[in-house]
């Protein structure tokens, strides 16, 4: 299962790194910019619904069962535990597969994630 993890994120950050991002950026410096101020993002409250309906049951690409990228995306640990990943796929644009995240869905996982992935 590790080795299927790893693979799959590495195909990942592959694939990332091959797309253009189209994020707002810093125009002196070329890096992605994204609004972490005000409140902070919570993973049962702001998180989780927004995996649940465009990753795992919206899509199925991570539902019960997966193989796809980091597999199931269901429970808080393996979301907190494939967060690297979801965070690349999100700011390429290529997560989720099927359908799109809006640029505040986008903001929530990315600051849920920078701020420390907690459980909350």
């Amino acid at each position: 299962m590790k080795k299927i993890l790893v693979i799959g994120t590495i195909c990942i950050l592959l694939f990332a790194c091959s797309k253009s991002v189209s994020n707002k950026t810093n125009n002196t410096s070329g890096t992605t910019s994204i609004d972490c101020s005000g409140t902070a993002k919570t993973f049962s409250s702001d998180v989780s619904p927004i995996i649940q309906s465009s990753c795992a049951t919206g899509s199925n690409c991570h539902a019960a069962g997966s193989n796809n990228g980091p597999g199931e995306l269901i429970t808080y640990t393996e979301i907190a535990s494939a967060s690297a990943s979801i965070r690349a796929a999100v700011l390429a644009g290529i997560m989720p597969k099927t359908g799109s995240l809006t640029t505040a869905e986008k903001n929530t996982i990315i600051c849920w994630i920078d701020s420390g992935s907690s459980n909350n």
